[in-house]
């Protein structure tokens, strides 16, 4: 069940798998850190927050925080749906149905989800296993990646989690003209990547080549076998 965003689904959710029912859930950074109340900002500025599922009143980010805590939510992922605002979002200006459906988000998911570490909603190996492991055993990639073990790809990153950083669309990279998290204080931030045992982010500038991707095969996933 994927984007769950509010209280009475994570219920239904964890009913079925206390049913023993092969039943998982994904949700993603928006449902836990912004609210309808961003839907009703002014000047048009709500439609940089229209997306599916909808955002939920804020009362329902701690059921979903609690859903990672207990399992009953497995990962944490992003779409990565963006629309720039200027001439894309701005097209529901006079009729919200034609505003582009979706927000960007995909740069900031691991420090956002760090926050919630930083916050207490969840613990700094809770983190580690929504945001790595569990993804690769649900997407049958499990040992390959998701754990550092002899045979496994050596994609490793070096985490600083004392240091502080503002979300915003003059720093981001991503290909949009706005954050959903703008001006959002952080504390946590990637300083170094290594793909398969090669530096391509080093100290947070990116240092990789053309060419170096390769495609992975999926198999059945770790939780259906």
């Amino acid at each position: 069940m994927v984007h769950v965003s509010a209280a009475e689904a994570l219920a239904e959710l964890a009913r079925a798998r206390d049913a023993g029912l092969p039943v998982f859930g994904e949700t993603c950074p928006q449902y836990l850190f912004l609210s309808a109340d961003n839907l009703a900002e002014p000047d048009f500025e709500g439609a940089k927050y229209v997306c599916s599922t909808p955002l939920r009143p804020r009362e329902h980010q701690a059921a979903l925080w609690r859903g990672l805590r207990t399992d009953d939510l497995q990962v944490v992922s992003t779409d990565h749906c963006p629309f720039c605002f200027a001439g894309q979002k701005e097209l529901g200006r006079g009729d919200f149905s034609k505003i582009p459906n979706g927000l960007p988000g995909v740069e900031h998911r691991m420090d956002l989800l760090h926050q919630g570490v930083v916050d207490g909603h969840i613990s700094r190996r809770r983190w580690i296993d929504i945001a790595c492991a569990a993804p690769a055993r649900m997407f049958g990639l499990y040992p390959r990646k998701g754990t550092i073990a002899p045979g496994s790809d050596a994609d490793l990153v070096v985490y600083d989690p004392r240091a502080s950083q503002v979300i915003s669309a003059r720093t981001h990279h991503m290909n949009v003209d706005y954050s959903a998290y703008e001006g959002r204080e952080v504390t946590g931030r990637c300083e170094t990547v290594l793909s398969r045992g090669e530096v391509v982010i080093d100290r947070r500038t990116f240092t990789g080549r053309a060419g170096h991707g390769r495609y992975v095969p999926r198999g059945t996933c770790a939780y259906l076998r």
